[in-house]
């Protein structure tokens, strides 16, 4: 390593074997990367001479990049390694089908099978002639004692078929996750220089030697060296963890990094090592390493051997651990993969992790599947003891039978059959069915999602999306179609209502104007010829400026000339736009040594700064307040009350006899300025959104929209939109207002003074993304209202982090989203368009109502099920319903049903009614009454068929068979009717609101269709040919046509049932509600503290929270929190917001550097200390800026350290690992001092601040 900078000059001579031709090697590369600062810069001078240097080495051009021929870019990707980093490899089949096996009842039936198995082929020693009693030998011939086996394969032959359909299920689950992350990923586009033009190419395309283009917003694809740059600045803290942004530039630190942000400014970078090469490669290496190993948790030795094995597989990665080492330059003691202390965590970490991270939904549907199991394992106990005892008392006991050892077997298969008989009920009383109903509907909606623009990155998003209560919209491109153009203009003392022929303008106003748009808008903003004959122009770019520019090709001038003169090396000095300064800047170098600098920006702010303005003779006039105050009133408010955008551009100049001013000094230079001119840009809306906000408001979402265009301009378009509608009472405020009203005295956020604003907030203008952020915040914490309020929130640019990452649920635009962004959010919206978010919210609730469907139709077929099989049990001995018929039932009402329900498409006639809310009941009263009034309907059939059925029908009763009796047709006209009300009640849970129609719509979805009808053929097969294995013999047509008249019947019925008013049935009782904080134990609390993944009632607690906090009296809750906290619990723990699934990984190590960090002071805190809920909820003020310098934010070394290890990095479930995962920790650091005042209960549980709290 010594000698590097000689032999990256031998190379290309002595060792060409090293890299084919090109002049430095991936190692080479590799090294240079893990400098920072001046050292990469000496080094860059020592090898390379300069940047220009690394691109004669790679061959490459850094103003035309390279060639793109296709062969130089495989050369490159073979030589250089290509930029994607490699996924974790899925489960296998075999695998899946294991893990449907470890099923409990499964198990017990499988049990259960075998011993009747091994029973049936014993056969006893010569049991002629002895009598053991009801138990004789059973068999009234051979031929059906040999057919006892049959039952037993049976059973496990079902017991197969319901793993294989699981197992699938969970694999095609899988495959839909892997092609959506895929298209997530090729969404990813990145702008090269290939063959001196910019294109768009995925970012898996990039290779060494490209020349990239970086914009604001973006997130670096690959490592790279900067070639040139405009007040570039980065957000390492993905890879450092620290919150500071990096300055980047020639001087003082030109590298890179893959996976960081661009938060500022733009440029151009060399690309240097991509995909497992760059840095956050390397360290993703190091945590696949880990991982791998540890998905497939099976063993906890087999884990152990497997890391000794790894340490040597690693021992050839050894340097790239150094890397990570070596990262910041600090060095560093790394812990052993397999080191015990490691180990010991994580073995604990695992035993505590829940399987996925579960939504609302699924926490109430747990939580009511445990309820049901329970009360399924004691009627399945209560019937095993019954039948036992009955047949005890009666052999032993009535008939006074000797137990001997010749009837010893008889009577342990007769046992057996009683247990098998328990097993199926329980079997049958388990809703297996739930989750899968769950995941199929989910999985559904997300893929038909897809086709209505929204792409989902998080599967409990969709669902949450029912439940909105709130939208605060973006106006531009989502509301609008952000397709800018100047449509006004004030220029040379004259207002223009529409854009003026070029020869009214003076000449000399021309010029600067022509000059000062062309050079001040990013080089990167262009306006294309149209795609196909007749069409609009195409804006590439950003979209202000894209209006300017075509303003200038009104003006019948050519922007593209200007750049060439002057190519963006050129540009002296560039203040790019951010949402603080609100204006760009461009310095350019006369001729004679001064400088001329162009700004654009908001009207009322720039006016400000103006001194002198350009007049109809061209000459400059003095521009006083008052003239300013006049022009507002004038110009400025009339453009924007007819909804335009009002921009002013002005200049200033810096004579060469003044000498060079300090350009840092940003106050001091954008003063004096004159201005040129303002124009009003046109966005107009688009026209399906009106009717999108009136269907919102239909359905009980408040729309708001959040902007940074001014406050007239934003009245004006929510007015065209339908959000200001006449004669309403609301609130329409600017950022600044905003803040002064929620602002007591010392200038504190207080939640009481939000409470009085947003409940008729509907327009806020002029916001910064902490005021978005702020009014989100609020509206969540909020407890004005009974329910609580999920807000959806749309962001694009980088800055919507924080407000997305806040929000219930974050769209991000696919189109003119930043990377930062998109990261952040839980949908992508594909088309950028505010309509789709209202398809979002039709689907969500949609899943909600596909499983309410299946519930009511799977409780029904439950309660009958198990009441039949029960009763009947105690009754004759024997459950009328067999082991296999009651798994194909089960087989029917889970899976089956689950496909037919769950993908039931939703109509316009969900966005008809209020949002449910989080504690609405899954189970709705009128649901329960269904669900009962069915239960009684099938009992009376099933229950007059079992004791009456022979002397109807006029055949053989099938009560009280021996043994192993042939099968009756007794039981299997009850067998077959109970299946055919099945189907029939199918129908009748399509509806959930107590409809009339149920038929209505049922052609729309033909995957139900082909069910019903399948089950019902599948039914006939079994009826007639399914013999002994299915205990059934072939019924006649007559027999037939009562068994479907009777399952007919339950239509009918449902008519009856719906007529009766729910209101009149006043005992009926919801279920199935979220889990309330007082049902959850004190151990539960404890393991939570643990669990790095949150459980159900975790969520459902963090959730509830505000509603159990108001009713709650003050002082208790104080003491509850003291004792709490003394007996270890982490009430955070409980309350902490579940984090995008992508940005746990970083969050945890920082959380746990600092667990690590703190954890000596643990004992000494004083309990009072830590009733942190209180103590943030009455002084909001706390900010962490007032702790920052005192507590180190996070030690580089710890999160190298803990990155390697995969002790703290949890694997999403949700998704598969993207090749950017790693850097969504810059949204976790940016709330940090984005949002200081943010109380701590929903603080997530990865930011530092959640450890901060605790310990203040």
């Amino acid at each position: 390593m010594a000698n590097n900078s000689y032999s990256g000059v031998k190379n290309s001579v002595a060792e060409p074997n090293h890299d084919g031709e090109f002049g430095c090697s991936v190692k080479d590369l590799c090294t240079l990367m893990e400098l920072r600062g001046a050292d990469a810069i000496q080094k860059i001078e020592d090898s390379y001479g300069d940047v220009k240097g690394i691109c004669s080495r790679l061959k490459t051009s850094p103003v035309d990049g390279l060639s793109g021929q296709p062969s130089d870019i495989e050369k490159r990707k073979a030589t250089f390694g290509q930029n994607f980093i490699p996924p974790k490899k899925p489960k296998t089949f075999l695998q899946l089908v294991w893990e449907a096996l470890q099923d409990v009842t499964l198990i017990i039936l499988e049990v259960a099978a075998i011993v009747s198995l091994g029973l049936s082929f014993y056969k006893p020693p010569n049991t002629e002639g002895i009598d053991c009693g009801e138990a004789k030998g059973g068999a009234h011939d051979e031929g059906e004692a040999e057919a006892g086996w049959i039952e037993g394969a049976a059973i496990l032959l079902s017991v197969v078929c319901v793993v294989l359909v699981t197992a699938f299920n969970d694999w095609s689950k899988e495959k839909q996750f892997r092609g959506l992350q895929n298209r997530i990923e090729q969404e990813q586009k990145f702008s090269v220089v290939r063959g001196a033009q910019v294109i768009q190419i995925p970012v898996a395309e990039i290779v060494v030697g490209d020349v990239a283009q970086i914009n604001y917003g973006d997130l670096l694809p690959a490592d790279g060296v900067l070639i040139q740059g405009n007040d570039l600045k980065i957000d390492e803290s993905a890879l450092t963890g620290e919150c500071d942004h990096v300055k980047k530039t020639l001087q003082k630190d030109p590298m890179l990094l893959s996976g960081t942000h661009v938060m500022e400014g733009s440029g151009k970078m060399l690309v240097t090592a991509v995909g497992v090469n760059s840095q956050s490669g390397i360290i993703y290496t190091l945590l696949g390493a880990g991982e791998e190993e540890e998905e497939d948790d099976d063993k906890e030795k087999k884990k152990e051997k497997k890391k000794e094995k790894k340490n040597k597989k690693q021992d050839g990665s050894v340097e790239n651990r150094k890397k990570a080492k070596a990262q910041d330059g600090a060095a560093m003691e790394m812990q052993p993969l397999n080191s015990d202390e490691g180990a010991e965590g994580e073995e604990k970490k695992k035993s505590n992790l829940p399987k996925k991270e579960k939504s609302v939904l699924q926490g109430k549907l747990t939580k009511l599947a445990v309820q049901i199991g329970k009360a399924g394992l004691i009627m399945s106990a209560v019937t095993v003891i019954i039948l036992v005892v009955l047949f005890v008392v009666d052999t032993f006991w009535v008939r006074n039978f000797p137990w001997t050892a010749e009837c010893t077997p008889i009577y342990i298969q007769f046992f057996v059959k009683f247990f098998i008989i328990g097993v199926t009920v329980l079997v049958v009383a388990v809703p297996e069915g739930l989750p899968l109903a769950v995941t199929i509907s989910l999985a559904y909606s997300v893929k038909k999602m897809m086709k209505d623009n929204n792409l989902v990155r998080h599967l409990d998003a969709c669902e949450t999306m029912g439940n909105a209560t709130a939208i605060c919209s973006d106006k531009t491109g989502t509301l609008t179609m952000n397709r800018m153009r100047v449509v006004q203009v004030f220029i040379a003392d004259k207002h223009y209502r529409k854009v003026p022929e070029p020869d009214v303008i003076p000449a000399s106003i021309m010029d600067v104007l022509i000059l000062g748009i062309s050079v001040n808008c990013g080089y990167t903003t262009k306006i294309m010829p149209p795609e196909k004959e007749g069409g609009l122009q195409r804006q590439v770019g950003n979209k202000t400026e894209c209006a300017l520019l075509s303003f200038v090709l009104d003006l019948k001038k050519d922007y593209q000339a200007i750049r060439n003169e002057i190519p963006e090396e050129k540009l002296y000095k560039v203040y790019t736009f951010n949402s603080v300064r609100k204006s760009m800047g461009t310095v350019l170098k006369n001729a004679d040594g001064g400088f001329r600098l162009f700004s654009k920006g908001a009207s009322e702010i720039l006016l400000r700064k103006c001194f002198k303005i350009l007049t109809a003779t061209g000459e400059a006039k003095i521009f006083r307040p008052r003239d300013r105050d006049d022009m507002v009133k004038r110009v400025i408010e009339p453009m924007a009350s007819e909804g335009l955008r009002t921009i002013c551009l002005a200049y200033r100049d810096f004579p060469a006899s003044e000498g060079e001013p300090n350009w840092e000094n940003e106050t001091e230079i954008l003063t004096r300025l004159t201005c040129i001119c303002v124009v009003g840009i046109e966005d107009p809306v688009r026209p399906e959104v009106p009717d999108a906000i009136k269907k919102c408001q239909r359905a009980g979402i408040t729309v708001r929209m959040v902007t940074g265009d001014n406050l007239n301009t934003a009245r004006a378009i929510a007015s065209k939109c339908g959000i200001l509608l006449p004669g309403d009472d609301f609130l329409c405020l600017e950022g600044k207002e905003f803040n002064r009203r929620i602002r007591n005295e010392k200038g504190e956020i207080e939640q009481e003074r939000i409470d009085k604003i947003w409940p008729k907030l509907r327009v806020l203008a002029r916001s910064s993304p902490t005021d978005k952020h702020t009014l989100v915040k609020g509206i969540i914490d909020s407890t004005v209202l009974e329910q609580r309020q999920v807000v959806a929130v749309t962001g694009d640019g980088t800055n919507d982090g924080p407000a997305l990452k806040k929000a219930d649920v974050g769209f991000a635009m696919g189109i003119a989203g930043t990377d930062v962004a998109k990261e952040a959010s839980d949908i992508i919206l594909t088309d950028d368009n505010f309509s789709s978010i209202v398809k979002a919210v039709m689907w969500g609730r949609n899943v909600y109502d596909s499983i309410s469907k299946f519930l009511q139709f799977q409780l029904t077929v439950n309660v009958v099920a198990v009441i039949v099989a029960f009763t009947g049990a105690c009754i004759t001995q024997d459950s009328p319903l067999k082991a296999v018929q009651m798994l194909w039932v089960n087989l029917i009402m889970d899976t089956f049903a689950s496909l037919a329900l769950a993908t039931e498409p939703p109509t316009e006639s969900l966005l008809l009614r209020k949002p449910y809310g989080r504690n609405k009941p899954l189970i709705s009263r009128t649901m329960m009454k269904n669900i009962l009034g069915h239960a009684i309907y099938q009992l009376i059939i099933i229950f007059t068929l079992l004791f009456a059925g022979e002397k109807i029908f006029d055949i053989d009763s099938g009560r009280n068979a021996p043994l192993h009796a042939a099968p009756s047709e007794h039981y299997t006209i009850v067998f077959n009717t109970f299946v055919m009300m099945q189907l029939f009640n199918e129908i009748n849970a399509r509806k959930i609101h107590g409809e009339r129609n149920v038929f209505e719509g049922i052609f729309n979805n033909l995957i139900f269709c082909s069910i019903v009808f399948g089950t019902f053929v599948i039914q006939i097969v079994i009826v007639q040919f399914g013999g002994k294995p299915f205990s059934c013999v072939g019924l006649n047509i007559e027999q037939w046509l009562w068994c479907i008249f009777l399952g007919f019947g339950c239509l009918l019925w449902g008519q009856v049932i719906s007529s009766i008013p729910t209101s009149r049935l006043k005992f009926l009782k919801a279920a199935g509600h979220g889990t309330q904080k007082d049902e959850i134990p004190d151990e539960e609390l404890e393991e939570m503290e643990d669990q790095d993944e949150i459980d159900y009632a975790e969520r459902e607690l963090r959730r509830g929270q505000i509603l159990w906090f108001r009713g709650l009296n003050r002082i208790q809750t104080q003491m509850d929190v003291v004792s709490a906290f003394q007996s270890g619990v982490s009430l955070q723990a409980a309350m902490r917001r579940q984090p995008s699934s992508s940005s746990q990984q970083h969050d945890i190590r920082v959380v746990n550097a600092f667990r690590s960090s703190l954890s000596p002071y643990e004992g000494l805190e004083k309990p009072e200390s830590r009733s942190s809920i209180h103590n943030f909820m009455t002084h909001p003020e706390f900010r962490i800026e007032d702790s920052e310098p005192h507590i180190p934010l996070i030690d580089d070394t710890d999160a190298e350290d803990d990155a390697p290890t995969k002790r703290n990095a949890t694997p999403s479930p949700s998704l598969p690992p993207s090749p950017n995962q790693n850097n969504n920790a810059g949204d976790s650091c940016i709330h940090l001092f984005l949002d200081p005042s943010k109380p701590a209960t929903p603080s997530a549980p990865g930011s530092p601040m959640h450890s901060l709290e605790t310990s203040l």
